[in-house]
């Protein structure tokens, strides 16, 4: 399976979430599972690729034109493949499509955007695909609380928080996606009423 990984791309991040990523992307090959991620070839981006990369894994590097022009640090270099775009949104619709499944790892701005729109477009019925937040250092636990003050206060139904699982260790993570159904999901009781 090709599984979507969005993270942080930032250099500056902690080791310890280095480590897990790495260790993330061995256990993906490991089970046989292939990369789709932005291409980038620094913080937790860099870190599952490695890992991927380690154990010959399968990389699908999904990247702007205009990263070129930031220069060939920015980029993998030890993807099996890669696909250029023109856009940001390009580059997005590229990962969702060609991931089975994502898993959100630690990051900023841009790992945020990126969950909420296949978040949003699972709940309106676009794909009905595993999404996992990996919860690295506890990194998603406000995150995954605000979803819950959303449900408490009525903005979203609380079976939202069925559309996408969060665990702490690569295993559940992996466990999860491998073993999910798309048929335990009723994706008609997510919109609010």
């Amino acid at each position: 399976m090709k599984i979507t990984v969005y993270g942080a791309a930032s250099s500056l991040i902690d080791k310890s979430y280095i480590e897990k990523g790495e260790e993330l992307g061995r256990k993906m090959a490991e089970h046989g599972h292939g990369l789709v991620f932005g291409g980038g070839a620094n913080g937790m981006m860099g870190a599952v690729a490695e890992g991927i990369y380690e154990k010959n894994g399968y990389i699908l590097g999904v990247v702007p034109e205009f990263f070129k022009e930031a220069g060939s640090e920015v980029s993998f270099k030890n993807c099996t493949e890669y696909k250029y775009t023109d856009t940001m949104r390009e580059r997005k619709r590229e990962m969702e499509e060609n991931g089975e499944a994502f898993i959100i790892t630690p990051g900023g701005i841009g790992t945020l955007d990126e969950f909420f729109e296949i978040l949003t477009l699972k709940q309106l019925g676009r794909h009905n695909k595993a999404i996992v937040m990996y919860n690295i250092n506890g990194f998603y636990d406000e995150l995954d609380n605000m979803m819950t003050t959303s449900i408490k206060e009525q903005f979203i139904t609380d079976d939202c928080k069925e559309l996408y699982q969060v665990f702490d260790e690569a295993d559940q993570v992996l466990e999860y996606i491998e073993n999910y159904d798309p048929e335990d999901i009723d994706l008609s009781k997510v919109k609010i009423r």
